[in-house]
């Protein structure tokens, strides 16, 4: 697989590892009194493991950062551009300038290619007309 692809898989797994973790800390999180004018929250469920819902963000967010330097390694093994912007901009006009070439060669050969069309459907027509009129050809 290429950089770019893997790069695409990490981003895609670095926003499926956030939804879960915020999720997951928005599931978990214990209730807060958001006022005075509020009555107490009622109490967490005591059935639940306290340490497994205060460890679970942790190798959550653990996942996360690995994913995140996974990325960044990836970014640094892209090829870097040669010769910096100014050379970019150069082989940007250099290509736009061949695009062009190559536009107007093909331009020009489906003009030649219409006209011999034309050409091949009035000697068709010609030679129709010739058969239905039971004339010999000139």
């Amino acid at each position: 697989m290429d950089i770019i692809s893997q790069l695409q898989e990490l981003v895609n797994t670095i926003a499926a590892l956030a939804f879960n973790t915020f999720g997951t800390l928005q599931r978990d999180a214990p209730p807060v009194r958001l006022s005075p004018n509020y009555p107490e929250p009622p109490a967490a469920n005591p059935t639940e493991d306290a340490a497994n819902v205060a460890e679970q963000p942790k190798l959550m967010s653990a996942a996360l950062v690995k994913a995140a330097k996974q990325f960044d390694a990836l970014v640094a093994a892209l090829p870097s551009s040669e010769g910096g912007e100014e050379a970019q901009l150069q082989r940007i006009a250099e290509l736009q300038a061949e695009n062009d070439a190559v536009g107007q060669e093909l331009q020009r050969q489906l003009e030649a290619a219409d006209e011999e069309l034309k050409q091949v459907q009035e000697l068709f027509s010609q030679a129709a007309d010739n058969c239905l009129n039971l004339k010999k050809p000139e």
